[in-house]
């Protein structure tokens, strides 16, 4: 459970006793009932982090809504994932490695489903480095998430699936691949945080070998 949920609930429920006592029992059901949804959406399952080698894992639970091109000069894999108000809501890093960078934008509120979202809505782009890869993921505001929390740092190292974060009341999570990215799901695809893998990384030793195979077989 997230500590978030546990304050909302608490408010909620002292509601529930003040409208109880002033208005009668039938009063508070309202406020009783808001408050046991709060904790159920601040809920924080365990999940089974994959342990393959250059798995991408999903940063949160979701739907993915998009896999495609993003990018002018550098080509690179675009997945999307929109998140309802039924689904966990913390994040979780896609790889082992270092936070390189983090950039919070001021935005507007669009519908997470709208394309536009990804660059115009307030939103967090976060850079990870780790097996000579680098993962960017964007956790992006809808038109109720309001609140975007990320509690890692700059230089601090973070692993496969660890919780870095929290977005509220529907939102949307893009990941950023390159090119050497093999990508495991579609469109429509339910994927859980921490556990489902978006795709698979090859590091650049082998890049490299495949590159040297390749200018092998093209002299013979």
């Amino acid at each position: 459970m997230v500590r978030d949920g546990y304050y909302y609930a608490l408010a909620l429920m002292a509601a529930a006793v003040l409208v109880g006592w002033f208005g009668g029992p039938g009063w508070s059901i309202v406020p009783i009932l808001l408050a046991a949804f709060f904790l159920w959406f601040f809920r924080d399952p365990e999940r089974v982090i994959p342990d393959a080698a250059g798995a991408v894992v999903s940063p949160a639970d979701g739907k993915v809504t998009s896999v495609s091109i993003a990018g002018n000069s550098e080509k690179q894999t675009r997945v999307s994932i929109f998140l309802n108000v039924f689904d966990v809501h913390v994040n979780r890093s896609p790889i082992a490695g270092v936070v390189r960078d983090i950039r919070y934008q001021r935005g507007r509120f669009l519908n997470a489903m709208n394309e536009r979202s990804a660059e115009q809505n307030e939103q967090n782009v976060v850079k990870v480095e780790g097996d000579g890869q680098v993962v960017v993921f964007k956790q992006i505001a809808g038109l109720l998430a309001r609140r975007i929390v990320f509690h890692p740092k700059v230089g601090d190292h973070v692993e496969r699936g660890q919780r870095v974060g929290l977005m509220k009341f529907g939102s949307r999570v893009d990941v950023l691949l390159g090119p050497a990215a093999h990508v495991q799901v579609k469109i429509g695809d339910r994927v859980r945080g921490g556990e489902s893998i978006l795709a698979y990384l090859e590091d650049k030793a082998e890049l490299a070998g495949a590159a040297q195979s390749a200018a092998r077989e093209e002299t013979h």
